[in-house]
């Protein structure tokens, strides 16, 4: 069973608007009342809303469809017919909302809201037709068409800092050290299959994604389909393990990175090599030909995570800066 759905499509309908109404004021004692029919009232509109409850967009993968209710028809006495309520898609923050393969609305923020369709607009009552030639009017409009569109709503994850390697290269266990995370950690590749999002103690967010492996942008592994998730993140941690070859690895990754998008590495970006609990003579490893260099890390003992995580926080912080 799916439980966690970062991209779906949607249809959506705003609705239609009420018809206006043709009527003549008849009351005793009035004589030429003249028309007095009321407009009609707008269909509800269909607008998105980012709200913290939502963590991804599985609620709407199994609820695809959303139709705003019509507008009241006008009646006599120049009564309008009420204005249809709205109809709200809550969405995680992050959401970006597309249309024709056009970007319509990018959701960063909880609270941020975006009329996704239109409801149409009432027709007009014979009381607004009333004219020095034409006093007693039978004529009214019908209310307007909603609009309606088919919409592909993607979740990017709101995150600080970026987790990048290899499938068991220790990613998992690092979130799982310095933050609140729980993620699941087991000694096979791909245990992660979605992403997940930890916060340490000084509030810095950070964003584990699958594996990446050679070719993925090639579809080899779990392909790309995560990576929008740390798009927005203002530094990359790469976590490379020292059981395979870190150069040869570090350089994939980059590869892979800049084939999904060429802007992903010109943020900063700092290395930690992982595991070093299996190695008593590290001499090795500080010679690695790596910029900028590397540390040296055991996720799995806490070994060197403190500065890695002081590192990552004065980079965030001045990405805030700018």
């Amino acid at each position: 069973m799916k439980n966690f759905i970062d991209r779906v499509r949607i249809w959506i309908y705003g609705g239609k608007g009420g018809n206006g109404c043709v009527s003549f004021r008849r009351e005793k004692f009035v004589p030429r009342g003249g028309p007095d029919g009321g407009d009609g009232g707008k269909g509800g509109d269909v607008i998105c809303i980012t709200t913290p409850e939502c963590s991804n967009l599985l609620h709407l993968y199994y609820k695809p469809h959303y139709r705003a209710d019509k507008g009241r028809h006008g009646s006599g006495k120049n009564r309008k017919g009420a204005n249809a309520k709205n109809v709200y898609i809550k969405v995680p923050p992050g959401t970006v909302i597309q249309h024709d393969g056009k970007i319509l609305k990018d959701l960063v923020c909880g609270g941020d809201s975006f009329i996704v369709a239109r409801g149409g607009r009432g027709g007009r009552g014979n009381a607004k037709f009333v004219s020095p030639t034409n006093q007693t009017p039978r004529e009214c409009e019908q209310g307007e068409p909603g609009e309606d569109k088919e919409l592909i709503l993607e979740l990017k994850l709101i995150g600080d800092v970026g987790l990048v390697g290899y499938p068991n290269a220790g990613k998992s266990t690092f979130l799982s050290s310095v933050s609140n995370a729980k993620p699941k950690i087991a000694s096979y590749p791909f245990t992660t299959l979605s992403p997940v999002l930890g916060t340490t103690e000084k509030g810095v967010i950070i964003a584990d994604i699958p594996g990446i492996i050679e070719n993925a942008h090639k579809g080899k592994g779990l392909g790309f389909e995560f990576l929008r998730h740390i798009e927005r993140t203002k530094v990359l941690l790469f976590i490379l393990d020292a059981t395979r070859d870190p150069i040869s690895d570090f350089h994939t990754l980059s590869t892979e990175l800049s084939a999904y998008n060429p802007l992903m590495l010109e943020r900063p970006y700092i290395i930690a090599i992982n595991k070093m609990d299996l190695f008593k003579d590290r001499q090795r490893f500080m010679k690695i030909p790596l910029s900028p260099r590397p540390y040296l890390i055991s996720a799995l003992k806490g070994e060197g995570l403190e500065v890695v995580v002081e590192e990552l926080i004065r980079f965030v912080k001045e990405g805030k800066k700018d």
